[in-house]
């Protein structure tokens, strides 16, 4: 147990390896690996380079003494330029030219970009797992009526696998969002301090050729053949809008889901998973609190407050950069990543294992479909000769009463009422074939057939080996 802080989306919610993604070692790691790629392309391009400095870089990537490089930092109150220390430190043929002709944002800018890359990689294969999670269940539940809900009043019927296919939808459309942004993913390349190019100008005589080539020779060393063609000191912050809004929009989704899973689960028609042992409440030990749920929605109130601070921060880089971005950069973009992961967790998690209570659901359209069918009785008895507007106030009365009925505790006994009113005596027989609730989902169970086969089916047809990515949940 620690005595001071720990944030507790490292201890209770997000997983081992989106937190391997912002931890220090590899970041360092990072860092190294761009140092190295510069230079080896500036010796490919003539620098006086030589294959032992490159080896010492290569074999001392992972050689990291934290500690030393700490008490430096501490010393030059610079991060980078401590880090430059500790990797000379244990690569000392190679310290003379290491981060030659850089500036700090060659490795922070660059090395934070494609950790963002690996996590919206880790963040698209979870989405694409709980869609697969999601899918197997409208199918399963897609002819399954439902009481649909408008201003969570009743309303007309719909299916639970239908329902389904809403939150399907939310989902796909943060994917292609997300998968937008890596399909046009951008390393910040090799600028210089201003973004100029100009101490690499001086490095190769003046030559631009090879400065150019040399951003395109580390960017691939890197495996992002993309970079911004123009930058300042730093990539553009308004990047970083862009990457928390489409994780706010993601969180959005799952809130929506979230939101929608407590007031089912307070109306007893679904349950999210309750383990054996789980307890919902240390006073009132019956209850059943919707917590997975419950977690989703706080979590993702917390990131979907986030991109205004990213166009804060974005709006306020005067001309080639400032450094008011940095603090705020540290924590937000890794907490925003770390928080949508641990949504993720939970909603595979609830996903994987909801359960229906179709005795309650059946309960509950059971006291609704009596009012919501009295139009298509009305028109049946027209048809038969009846005058609509006398039809009218005798169905009106008897819903009165039976609303009445509803109210004091008792079932719904308005098909009863009509049944033994003379008026509608020549639909009396078959009055029970209109409160069959499957002829009232319309084509709820084809357009989720339709959904899945026309939009998802062709998202998760490559995805494979989906369920390494399944978390238990922490607690």
């Amino acid at each position: 147990m620690s005595e001071t802080y720990i944030n507790p989306l490292e201890t209770r919610y997000s997983s081992k390896q989106m937190l391997g993604f912002f931890g220090a070692k590899n970041r360092t790691v990072l860092w190294r690996k761009l140092w190295l790629a510069l230079a080896q392309s500036q010796k490919e391009l003539g620098l006086d380079i030589s294959d032992k400095q490159l080896k010492q870089m290569q074999d001392n990537i992972e050689n990291i003494n934290f500690e030393a490089i700490a008490k430096k930092e501490k010393e030059v109150r610079h991060d980078v330029m401590a880090h430059v220390h500790g990797f000379g430190a244990v690569a000392p043929l190679s310290a003379p030219i290491i981060h030659l002709g850089a500036t700090s944002c060659f490795v922070t800018d660059n090395a934070d970009l494609l950790i963002y890359k690996s996590a919206l990689e880790l963040v698209l294969d979870k989405l694409l797992l709980l869609l697969s999670k999601l899918k197997n269940f409208a199918l399963k539940h897609k002819n399954l009526p439902c009481l649909g809900f408008t201003h969570f009043q009743a309303a007309q019927l719909t299916t639970v696998g239908k329902r389904a296919t809403l939150w399907m939808q939310d989902l796909t459309m943060d994917y292609e969002v997300i998968k937008g942004l890596l399909d046009n993913y951008k390393l910040r390349g090799v600028k210089g301090a201003t973004g100029t190019q100009g101490s690499f100008m001086s490095l190769f005589g003046g030559n631009e050729e090879k400065v150019k080539k040399l951003e395109k020779l580390v960017c691939k060393k890197m495996d992002v053949e993309k970079f911004f063609d123009v930058t300042g000191q730093t990539y553009p912050r308004k990047f970083d809008y862009l990457i928390l809004s489409a994780l706010s929009g993601l969180a959005q989704s799952a809130h929506k889901f979230g939101a929608d899973m407590r007031l089912l689960m307070h109306k007893g028609e679904m349950d999210e998973p309750f383990e054996k042992s789980q307890i919902g409440s240390s006073a009132m030990a019956y209850k059943r609190n919707p917590m997975r749920s419950e977690r989703i929605c706080s979590l993702a109130r917390f990131i979907m407050s986030l991109p205004i601070n990213a166009a804060e921060t974005a709006a306020n880089q005067w001309f080639e950069r400032t450094l008011d971005d940095s603090a705020n950069r540290r924590i937000v973009l890794p907490q925003s990543f770390l928080a949508v992961d641990a949504i993720l967790n939970l909603y595979i998690n609830i996903a994987d294992g909801m359960s229906i209570n179709e005795k309650v659901i059946e309960k509950d359209i059971l006291e609704q479909l009596p009012f919501m069918v009295t139009e298509d009785i009305l028109m049946e008895c027209v048809k038969l000769g009846g005058d609509r507007q006398e039809l009218h106030e005798r169905i009106r009365v008897h819903s009165m009463e039976s609303i009445k009925a509803v109210k004091d505790g008792k079932n719904n006994d308005l098909i009863a009422r009509i049944k033994g009113d003379e008026v509608f005596i020549k639909i009396k027989d078959n009055l029970d074939n209109f409160i069959s609730p499957k002829n009232y989902i319309g084509r709820a169970a084809q357009q989720t057939e339709e959904f899945i086969k026309n939009c998802i089916d062709s998202l998760l047809k490559n995805a494979k080996d989906l369920e390494k990515y399944q978390e238990e949940i922490k607690v």
